[in-house]
């Protein structure tokens, strides 16, 4: 049995349409004396990070925290926040091919979801990015205190974006974020590049 044509797009932030230099985090710890990739290693553990994605604790609680797993390594705390400070005052940058994509989508009367796991911070991330406007919802687990890939989340994406998850596309870069929405009932792809806009457009047929 054919599947349903998609009525609606998800769409993930940070690896579809935000995306991040590695070279900034690499030079702020070159110039703080600290390993390569230590930034991200210590921000990205899961028992410090799940909390903040979940609305348990503020962004800048877990900025936080990581800078007190970094004081030693950095040579102290006072350089220790310094060095997250730094690194976080970078806010990534929008893929304007992307972009040209959603509005488009949006154009043809599709409506689109902004669907990320994110902290408290989302929407002052939009704001900097010029990104407020840019969908119809926007769907942060920190405000929902539940992440991708939970079946929760995607039922909560699908109900704000008023349509059933079987007539609802989701993209992300992430094979485990993608087969969770699947088990949800979603269709889902995993984005590979600007060359999958291409089949995107199939399969929302505009």
């Amino acid at each position: 049995m054919a599947r349903e044509r998609a009525k609606a797009l998800l769409l993930d932030f940070d690896g579809v349409l935000r995306r991040w230099d590695p070279a900034v985090a690499a030079d702020v710890e070159r110039e703080y004396g600290l390993s390569e990739g230590v930034l991200t290693e210590i921000a990205m553990q899961w028992g410090r990070l799940q909390p903040v994605l979940t609305g348990q604790v503020s962004h800048a609680d877990w900025v936080s925290s990581v800078a007190d797993a970094l004081a030693e390594p950095a040579g102290g705390p006072d350089r220790a926040r310094a060095a997250v400070e730094q690194w976080q005052r970078y806010r990534g940058e929008v893929d304007t091919e992307v972009l040209d994509f959603v509005r488009k989508v949006r154009a043809a009367g599709i409506p689109v979801g902004l669907g990320t796991n994110a902290t408290d911070l989302l929407d002052a991330d939009l704001a900097a990015l010029g990104l407020v406007g840019e969908f119809d919802v926007v769907v942060n687990s920190s405000t929902l205190g539940v992440h991708k890939p939970a079946p929760e989340y995607f039922q909560a994406a699908c109900q704000a974006l008023s349509t059933p998850p079987a007539r609802v596309l989701f993209v992300d870069d992430e094979d485990w974020a993608v087969r969770g929405a699947r088990a949800a009932g979603l269709s889902a792809h995993r984005w590979g590049g600007h060359a999958d806009l291409r089949y995107l457009r199939a399969a929302l047929d505009y």
